[in-house]
């Protein structure tokens, strides 16, 4: 996973659960605010993108519980799914760094200009 970029529903989910286990409509909520509002996932997207980083082994099901007669699971990062985490900070903080230098490096040499 971390040869290429992961895509970003996975990254907001994993990053979600980095600090504490959450159910379901919490980690709604939590992708909406990391997000800034720009992603609001959807209860069929969510659920499918757990069941997916539950077989990766990426999380686990940290407690379930009955709520209003309703069963509710609540998620936690597992050991991999913080080292594929980190792995996946460590690669766009790569990225942002080089963009930044290239933007760095823009200012002196405007397109089209002789250097």
């Amino acid at each position: 996973m971390t040869e290429r970029a992961m895509q970003e529903s996975t990254l907001l989910l994993l990053t979600a659960l980095a600090d504490a286990p959450r159910h379901g409509y919490a980690l709604i909520r939590e992708v909406d605010a990391i997000s800034g509002g720009r992603v609001r996932m959807r209860t069929g997207t969510l659920y499918g993108a757990l069941d997916r980083l539950l077989q990766q082994d990426l999380i686990e099901v940290a407690a379930e519980e009955v709520v209003d007669g309703r069963a509710r699971r609540s998620y936690a990062l597992t050991a991999a799914g913080r080292e594929v985490l980190t792995a996946e900070v460590e690669r766009l903080r790569a990225v942002a760094a080089e963009a930044q230098r290239r933007l760095g490096g823009s200012a002196a040499h405007p397109r089209g200009a002789l250097a």
